[in-house]
């Protein structure tokens, strides 16, 4: 039986994706890499969000979640995630339009474009139990990908 884990998606299987890991034993994070070289232009009103591939999918129980964080070092070298922490709930994976590819979302703060290669440690995964309310009636369905749950 399956609990929790990742997985490579579609299109990603020829890539050389490695399997994100903890790198001490009491560590909370498993450290994603980007799945290719992205390039994060310097901020300016208006400019969107990169999204950084991790050629990824991970799986865990119906009652959980994983977040996406940022690196403790990323501000430091001028990149923060544009949402400040993403959550993934566990119906995203295998959806159909992306297979529950999950990306990381910069913007960059520092003064000059920053390279991204691949292989280089983007974020961290966190696994996550949540709680829901005694009344709760939730039943939907999820019927895509990235921001599909507000779609009507």
């Amino acid at each position: 039986m399956k609990l929790r884990g990742f997985e490579i998606v579609k299109g990603y299987e020829d890539k050389d994706i490695h399997m994100p890991v903890r790198k001490t034993k009491n560590a909370a994070g498993y450290d994603v890499e980007a799945a290719e070289d992205v390039v994060i232009p310097m901020y300016e009103k208006g400019i969107k969000p990169t999204l950084i591939p991790t050629g990824l999918k991970a799986y865990c129980q119906d009652d959980e979640y994983f977040m996406l964080v940022n690196r403790s070092s990323g501000p430091k070298k001028g990149f923060v995630m544009s949402n400040s922490i993403g959550i993934v709930d566990a119906d995203y994976y295998g959806n159909e339009s992306n297979d529950g590819h999950f990306y990381f979302q910069y913007f960059n703060f520092s003064d000059h474009d920053l390279e991204v290669k691949k292989g280089d440690v983007i974020g961290q995964v966190i696994f996550q139990k949540y709680l829901v309310v005694d009344d709760d009636m939730a039943n939907g369905v999820r019927t895509g990908g990235f921001g599909s749950t507000d779609k009507k």
